[in-house]
């Protein structure tokens, strides 16, 4: 029975302090805004898919002969084989075979990994002058994310010190101590759709001097939103 008595005494008095501490919040002067930020990044991943398609070369030179072609090609631009040049897995066309009754072509498919746009042009340049035009844009990214996201977040609680500071400072009042900090999200990269867009080879401008200057990807944007409640001096 003892036992029973002193824990409700422990726990009305955890209470007691609990409902002390917030009602000393609530009675406090304080002021509540939402901070805002965001940041433009240019993407410095960018994945290209290259097929390399039998069908294509049928009668001129087998898929082995081209994809050593395409592997000399890539090296001499300064591509890592080993670091930035993965192979799909990928078959030959057997279920058209069966339900079409064509031909059985082999196809493969590789993954090239550039860092900036006009790197992405000169593959795509070089490639279609060995007959290699089937290119498409898989995905981009930014190889410095989470430090990115840090720094949005960052600024989304200067920009809320800044906005609760001029807002008390017009009432000829000071800004205290912060209160409270809610974060509501963790930052996101956001993609525009452009970047799944097919990049055409075949176009007279990825030829040449202007290769590097055929293709520019949208920049990746990373926002935020904090919600900060400082007191009011």
């Amino acid at each position: 029975m003892k036992k029973y008595t002193i824990s409700l005494i422990f726990l009305f008095a955890a209470f007691l302090v609990q409902a002390q501490d917030s009602k000393n919040f609530i009675d406090q002067n304080y002021i509540e805004v939402t901070g805002v930020a965001f940041k433009e990044v240019t993407p410095d991943e960018i994945y290209l898919s290259v097929q390399l398609n039998e069908k294509d070369n049928k009668g001129k030179e087998s898929l082995e002969t081209l994809e050593r072609k395409m592997l000399r090609t890539l090296e001499k631009l300064g591509i890592d084989l080993k670091e930035q040049v993965t192979r799909k897995d990928r078959t030959s066309n057997f279920q058209f075979y069966f339900l079409r009754r064509t031909d059985v072509f082999a196809s493969k498919e590789y993954t090239v990994q550039v860092k900036t746009a006009a790197q992405a042009g000169e593959v795509i340049s070089h490639l279609a002058d060995i007959g290699i035009s089937n290119i498409g844009l898989e995905r981009v990214s930014y190889s410095k994310e989470d430090e990115l996201k840090m720094e949005v977040k960052l600024m989304a609680l200067t920009n809320a010190r800044q906005k609760a500071s001029m807002l008390v400072n017009a009432l000829d009042r000071q800004l205290g101590t912060v209160l409270h900090i809610q974060d509501y999200d963790n930052p996101g990269i956001s993609r525009p759709r452009a970047y799944e867009m097919k990049i055409d080879a075949n176009s007279d401008a990825l030829y040449g001097s202007r290769a590097a200057d055929a293709i520019a990807f949208d920049k990746l944007r990373v926002e935020t939103s904090i919600q900060v409640k400082f007191a009011i001096d």
